[in-house]
């Protein structure tokens, strides 16, 4: 990363401006233009596509620890979202050419194809660093490969932009019908399968979720009607689930939960076992009387250690977010799960008194390991008990 000037360097066709004035020179990727958001860094080593279509990066700007990216190169299968979400991506050397028997696609043309802006040759550990210290800052990406560029004017950009505090994000990124999902989880000999004789009906709120929670679900022989946001928990209770799932999502808690938590209020009582991941546990939380906050940096990577205190067991998660519950706030009725091993935040919780519970981070993975896949069945036991 170069020391902060407005003199483009030879060769420079991309830059990233922060909103404290910070000018980092580098080589553009994908496509031409600007865009602007909340940059954050992940620290996985694999899954850039899967991390790029996270709905939950709804407003922000990725910086990759990990130096090679585009290796694996992109294809059709590996993707939580029809197209990415993230707003593009910050990178330490040029997109490696792929190396992979899956691959049908160049992951610059992929960038290029869904227009999202990259820019390479930073010096990633430095900006790493830098968030680490100060917090995730708002920036601009431009890329023109003219080299010419308004540094005051992508300052002033970076500058007006409001942050991601107060915004609903989940209603942009939600469905806007409901459908119903019946692919299960991807084999190397078979690709993703179908599910086939239900034992189960879940309808899953789509605060902007993951089809790999989707797929998990599948598996464990769950028929998953979607529906979008701001369905009333009138109409979710009316097709009579087994069990309500509270999806991951981007943006402020608070703000989503102004139509969601009344929502999720009634559910609890309806008595319907209820789970929730990442967005839907802070969500659930405020349902329970708990209250949220945003990090100064957040959690997002696929190597973060989380201690279940129900049984001793550590498991190495994958996380994806910028805010938490604060552990303080629970009611006496609400019991502490999962804590954190990096930051001791809270990761989990469940109600004393009925099958409701939550995660922070993302059992799914997708990518990340697969150490906390036994939630899914931890729900499903509980619609097993609900209907014996």
């Amino acid at each position: 990363m170069s020391a902060p000037t407005h003199t483009p360097p030879p060769g420079a066709t991309a830059v990233l401006v922060l909103a404290d004035g910070s000018v980092f020179w580098g080589r553009g990727a994908g496509a031409r233009g600007e865009v602007v958001g909340e940059v954050c860094f992940n620290t996985s080593i694999t899954g850039y596509q899967e991390i790029m279509t996270d709905p939950s990066y709804a407003g922000q700007i990725i910086s990759f620890t990990f130096p090679h990216i585009g290796n694996v190169g992109t294809n059709d299968e590996d993707i939580e979202n029809t197209s990415p979400v993230a707003l593009g991506c910050i990178l330490r050397q040029d997109i490696t050419e792929p190396s992979n028997y899956r691959a049908t696609g160049h992951y610059n043309d992929w960038l290029a194809k869904y227009n999202r802006v990259a820019i390479c040759g930073i010096d990633t550990r430095q900006l790493t660093k830098r968030i680490r210290d100060e917090g995730a800052p708002t920036g601009v990406i431009c890329h023109n490969p003219d080299g010419i560029f308004d540094i005051p004017a992508l300052i002033a950009r970076a500058q007006e932009w409001p942050g991601l505090e107060g915004m609903d994000l989940a209603i942009e990124n939600s469905c806007t019908t409901g459908y119903e999902w019946e692919e299960t989880l991807w084999s190397i000999k078979g690709g993703y399968g179908k599910i086939g004789n239900a034992r189960h009906h879940v309808v899953a709120i789509d605060y902007g979720i993951k089809r790999n929670i989707l797929r998990n679900l599948a598996a464990l022989e769950c028929k998953v009607s979607v529906v979008p946001a701001q369905t009333s928990a009138e109409d979710i209770l009316a097709m009579n689930p087994d069990g309500v799932f509270l999806s991951n999502g981007p943006g402020d808690p608070a703000a989503t939960g102004v139509y969601a938590v009344p929502t999720i209020k009634k559910l609890i009582a309806s008595g319907k076992p209820v789970f929730g991941i990442c967005l839907g546990h802070q969500m659930m939380a405020l349902a329970l009387g708990a209250t949220t906050r945003k990090m100064t940096v957040g959690h997002r990577g696929a190597n973060h250690p989380v201690k279940d205190v129900t049984t001793g067991v550590v498991e190495i998660t994958s996380q994806n977010h910028g805010f938490v519950v604060d552990k303080d706030s629970l009611p006496a009725n609400v019991e502490a799960t999962h804590f954190s091993l990096f930051d001791g935040s809270l990761a989990g919780l469940r109600l004393r008194d009925k099958p409701v519970f939550a995660v922070q981070y993302h059992p799914e993975a997708s990518p990340g390991p697969h150490d906390s896949h036994y939630l899914f069945k931890r729900f499903v036991d509980l619609i097993d008990a609900a209907k014996a």
